[in-house]
């Protein structure tokens, strides 16, 4: 069963509080869970930035709309129970819970606020078939971004000349901690190589040596590519490689670097490439800076204080 959009569970949770009992916010998202027959698998499914299970967060927005209705209240820090308004609402035996429904509420009003280009209001102003919690929507949204930028930078790479492409590769693996504060690496960009394109001394003198080659490609990158280069890694005694491509692998080739004794060797296609390249800022800038902030239930523990 698809996880319930936090409209959908305004009304069951509002009758797991009809008993009139104080209950947990674990105990209400257990409940729900249970109700709605959500495996083990679709509880564990999370909001895009991992951050959150997104049936808690769900169910945590749908306890913000409902307070602020004045239908449900929390006197004590993660318990809820329901308040008369509450109780009236249920007694009219209402099929659905929405923002709509919650709008008729004077509390609610103040809580939306009459800025039509806030966050809450907006929520509040869409029918009844929005889904997405504000969290949510702005998650979605950065990895709309985030894949928009991976798909620049893929188109980049493709469109940069070969040696270019050798100089960023060495740049992300220097950026990503390889060759540490001692170490080097140096692009070699010269024919002949061995099908080594660059090479990072992990330590001074070259006791570590990562060997790279980069496939500036749109084709699939096969084994024959891959065993060549596992070859040449012999030539500067390296046990260490890294093959990078703006493609892909075949099968075959990722099941022979699972097979190599002695050696390791890690493959990273077009897609990894450009996100690691984002992860470590090479080749992006930063353009804004969001900070999301929440109440602190430290700060308000009056026994702590």
């Amino acid at each position: 069963m698809a996880i319930p959009d936090f409209q959908t569970l305004m009304l069951p949770f509002l009758r797991l509080l009809a008993d009139g009992q104080e209950r947990s916010m674990r105990e209400v998202t257990d409940a729900l869970t249970s109700q709605f027959s959500l495996s083990p698998e679709e509880y564990a499914v999370t909001i895009p930035s991992g951050s959150q299970s997104l049936m808690y967060n769900r169910v945590a927005w749908a306890k913000t709309h409902l307070k602020n209705a004045g239908l449900l209240e929390n006197q004590s820090r993660g318990r809820v129970r329901i308040t008369q308004a509450g109780r009236d609402l249920l007694a009219e035996n209402p099929e659905r819970i929405t923002v709509r429904v919650l709008k008729n509420y004077s509390s609610y009003q103040e809580f939306i606020g009459p800025a039509a280009d806030s966050e809450i209001a907006q929520v509040a102003t869409r029918s009844d078939a929005n889904e997405e919690t504000p969290l949510e929507a702005i998650d979605i949204a950065y990895a709309k971004l985030r894949r928009a930028t991976a798909e620049d930078l893929l188109t980049r790479l493709r469109n940069c000349s070969p040696a270019f492409f050798e100089v960023i590769m060495v740049r992300l693996l220097r950026a990503m901690g390889y060759g540490g504060v001692t170490g080097d690496g140096e692009a070699l960009g010269r024919p002949g190589d061995g099908g080594i394109d660059g090479i990072i001394k992990e330590d001074k003198l070259g006791l570590d040596v990562v060997c790279i080659q980069a496939k500036r490609w749109e084709n699939v990158v096969g084994r024959p590519v891959v065993q060549a280069f596992v070859g040449s890694m012999d030539f500067v005694r390296a046990r260490k490689g890294v093959i990078m491509t703006t493609s892909y692998f075949s099968r075959d080739a990722i099941d022979y670097v699972d097979r190599i004794e002695g050696k390791k060797v890690v493959l990273i296609d077009g897609e990894m490439l450009c996100k690691l390249m984002i992860d470590h800022n090479v080749g992006v800038t930063t353009r804004q800076v969001y900070e999301l902030k929440e109440v602190s239930n430290d700060f308000f523990d009056e026994e702590l204080a």
